[in-house]
C-alpha cells in the first residue's frame, strides 16, 4: 500500500515537473505604426483573466519581450509605457507546449509623444548628476556646519514657537514680515501637494522604499535649507517700493567674488525660478491636484474647483507679501494640524502592523531585488531618483526658495533666520511626509499600486485617499480638503517666489503682469486630467532640478563663508561662555 501511495506521489510530481517545463510561451515584438519600427520603451504586462497582479517582460533593444512557464487559459496582455496603455487585448492560450508569437503595434498621439520625451528627459537631467548634487550639497554643509541640524534643532524649534506666541521683539528690525510669518510663508509654499500628491507618487512608481530616500535627503537638506535662510538675509536689498528683496539670484550675484560668474549664476537662477513658479510643481500641478481630489471626493467638476481656487488665490496675491504672510501664518498650523490628527488615527488603528510597515519600507529601500518578488515596476535605483525628486519637490531644500521668504523677514541675524527655515524641512520631511508614508503602507495600500501589478494601480491623492478611506467613514474627504489647503498655501508662496525672480529680471513693474499670468496658467492646470496630467508633474520635476542647479553650485562657492560664521556664532561664543 506504502509503495503504492510513494508510486503515486512521485508520478504525480513527474508529470508537474514536466508541465512546468513544458508550459507555454508567448514572444513577440512591439513595433510602432506606420512602418514597424520596433519600439523599446516601457513593457509588457500580463495577468490571468480575472486576477489582480500583472507579470512584467521588460523589452530589449530589438522591441522583443517574452513570457515563459504560462498556463493555458485566458489572459490580459498589455504594454504599459510610463502609465500610458497604447495596447490592452485579451488572449487565449490553449496548449501547455505553445509558442505564442504575439507582436503588438503601437500608435502614439501627440501627449503620449510628449510624456515619453519629458519621462526620459527628466530622468536624464536627475540621475545621476542632481541625485548626487543634491546629496553631496547637503553632506558638505552638515560637516561644514558641525551637525547643525541636529545640535541646534531644539534651539530652532523654540525660536518658532516663541515666534508662535508672537514673542519676538522686532518692532526695531528691518524688514516686511516677522521671521515666523516668513517660515510660515516658507511652509504655506513647501507643505503642499508634494506631502500628499509627490509621496504617494513615489510610492505607486518607485515602491515603498522611495520615502526612505526622501529622509535621507530631508536630513542632510536640513543643512541646506540652514544654508539658504542664512544667506538670503545676509545678502538682501531693498527694492524701489521699499521692500525687502532676496534669494539665490542676490547672494550669487552678492556673494561670489568673480564678477562674470555671479551675475551669471544671478540671472540663472532667476530664469529657471521663473519658469518653475509659472510652469513647475507650484502652480499648475497643485491646482491639478486639488481639483482631482475635489472630482474623486464630490464630483465637483474640474473647470468649477480651477475657478474657485483662482479666485481665492488672486484675493491674497494681489495684496503682496503681507498679506501672504499674514493668511500663511493663520492657514499652515492649521493645515497641519488637520492632516496630522487624521494620519495618526490611520496609524493607530493599525498599530500592530507598524514593524511589518517598516520592515518593508527599509527593505524596499535598499534591496535591488523586489520585496518578496512582487514588485514589478520598481527597483533600488528607481527608489532613489524617485525619493530624492519628490523629497525636494516637498521640503524644498536646495531650490533656493527659503532664501526668499525668510529674506522678507524682520531680522538682522542671518545664523537666526537660517535655523528658523531649517525647521520648514524638519517639519515638512521628517513629520509630515512620514505621516503619509505610514498611513500607505500601514494600510496595505501600497499593494494597489501599479508597482506592485495592480490592475489600474492607485496613485497620487487617491492612493492618500484610499489610506484614510480604509479607516476613517469618509476618510478621503479629509484628503480632498487638506489637498485643498496644502495646495492653496502652496500656490501662494510660490507666487511670491516667481514675483521675486522676475523682479531681479525686469523691475518691479513686471510683478502685476506675473501675478496675472500665474492665475490664468493655475486655471488651466486644474482642467489638465487623465494619464497625460503626469507631463505637468515632470515638467515640475525638471523645472526644480533646473532651479536647483545654480542654488546649489552658489552654496558650494560660499561654503567658507558659511562655514566660519556658523562655528563663531553657535560654536565658539558657547565655549568662550562657559
Amino acid at each position: 500500500m506504502k509503495k503504492k501511495f510513494l508510486g503515486s506521489m512521485l508520478l504525480a510530481g513527474l508529470v508537474l515537473i514536466l508541465g512546468t517545463l513544458n508550459a507555454a510561451e508567448i514572444r513577440g515584438k512591439i513595433t510602432i505604426s506606420p512602418g514597424e519600427k520596433a519600439y523599446t520603451k516601457g513593457a509588457v504586462l500580463l495577468r490571468p483573466l480575472g486576477e489582480e497582479t500583472y507579470e512584467k517582460s521588460e523589452i530589449d533593444d530589438s522591441g522583443n519581450y517574452i513570457f515563459t512557464d504560462v498556463r493555458p487559459g485566458r489572459y490580459i496582455i498589455k504594454m504599459d509605457l510610463y502609465s500610458l496603455t497604447p495596447v490592452e487585448k485579451e488572449i487565449r492560450v490553449t496548449d501547455a507546449y505553445e509558442i505564442l508569437v504575439l507582436d503588438l503595434q503601437i500608435a502614439l498621439s501627440v501627449l503620449d509623444k510628449i510624456l515619453v520625451f519629458i519621462k526620459d528627459f527628466s530622468d536624464f537631467v536627475w540621475f545621476p548628476v542632481m541625485v548626487f548634487l543634491l546629496l553631496g550639497v547637503g553632506l558638505l554643509l552638515t560637516f561644514v556646519c558641525r551637525l547643525l541640524q541636529v545640535r541646534r534643532l531644539i534651539m530652532a524649534i523654540k525660536m518658532v514657537l516663541r515666534g508662535a506666541m508672537h514673542k519676538d521683539k522686532l518692532d526695531k528690525e528691518e524688514g516686511d514680515i516677522s521671521p515666523y510669518a516668513a517660515l510660515m510663508t516658507a511652509l504655506a509654499a513647501t507643505v503642499g501637494n508634494g506631502n500628499i500628491a509627490g509621496v504617494a507618487t513615489a510610492i505607486a512608481m518607485g515602491g515603498p522604499g522611495a520615502p526612505v530616500w526622501m529622509w535621507i535627503a530631508g536630513f542632510l537638506g536640513m543643512a541646506t535649507k540652514y544654508a539658504e535662510g542664512f544667506f538670503g538675509v545676509k545678502f538682501r536689498v531693498k527694492n524701489k517700493r521699499g521692500e525687502m528683496s532676496g534669494g539665490p539670484m542676490y547672494y550669487a550675484r552678492h556673494g561670489i567674488k568673480n564678477e562674470k560668474l555671479a551675475k551669471f549664476m544671478g540671472m540663472f537662477f532667476a530664469i529657471c525660478g521663473s519658469f518653475a513658479c509659472l510652469f513647475g510643481t507650484g502652480n499648475m500641478a497643485q491646482s491639478n491636484s486639488m481639483a482631482l481630489a475635489f472630482n474623486d471626493q464630490f464630483g465637483v467638476p474640474f473647470w468649477l474647483t480651477g475657478l474657485v481656487i483662482t479666485t481665492m488665490v488672486g484675493a491674497v496675491i494681489l495684496g503682496g507679501i503681507k498679506r501672504i504672510g499674514g493668511v500663511s501664518e493663520r492657514l499652515v498650523p492649521t493645515m497641519i494640524i488637520l492632516y496630522f490628527v487624521g494620519a495618526i488615527v490611520i496609524i493607530v488603528s493599525n498599530i500592530a502592523n507598524l514593524p511589518e510597515a517598516v520592515s518593508v519600507i527599509f527593505k524596499s529601500a535598499f534591496s535591488v531585488k523586489a520585496v518578496g518578488g512582487a514588485m514589478v515596476g520598481a527597483s533600488m535605483r528607481q527608489a532613489i531618483i524617485l525619493g530624492v525628486r519628490r523629497g525636494l519637490l516637498s521640503n524644498e531644500s536646495g531650490l533656493g526658495s527659503a532664501g526668499i521668504a525668510q529674506s522678507a523677514s524682520k531680522s538682522s541675524d542671518p545664523s537666526k533666520n537660517g535655523l528658523i527655515a531649517m525647521t520648514g524641512t524638519f517639519i515638512d520631511t521628517l513629520v509630515v511626509n512620514t505621516l503619509t508614508t505610514l498611513s500607505i503602507v500601514i494600510t496595505g495600500m501600497y499593494l494597489k499600486t501599479s508597482a506592485f501589478g495592480a490592475t489600474d494601480g492607485l496613485t497620487s491623492t487617491a492612493l492618500t485617499a484610499a489610506a484614510f478611506d480604509s479607516v476613517i467613514p469618509y476618510g478621503g474627504y479629509i484628503i480632498a480638503l487638506s489637498s485643498f489647503l496644502f495646495g492653496y498655501s502652496t500656490l501662494l508662496g510660490w507666487c511670491f517666489y516667481g514675483e521675486k525672480c522676475l523682479e531681479y529680471l525686469f523691475g518691479v513693474g513686471v510683478i502685476y503682469s506675473f501675478r496675472v499670468v500665474f492665475l490664468v496658467l493655475l486655471f488651466i492646470g486644474s482642467v489638465l486630467q487623465g494619464v497625460h496630467l503626469n507631463i505637468v508633474w515632470l515638467i515640475g520635476d525638471t523645472a526644480n532640478a533646473f532651479m536647483a542647479f545654480p542654488n546649489l553650485v552658489s552654496l558650494i562657492l560660499l561654503t567658507g563663508l558659511l562655514g566660519k560664521t556658523t562655528r563663531d556664532y553657535f560654536f565658539k561664543k558657547k565655549k568662550s561662555r562657559s
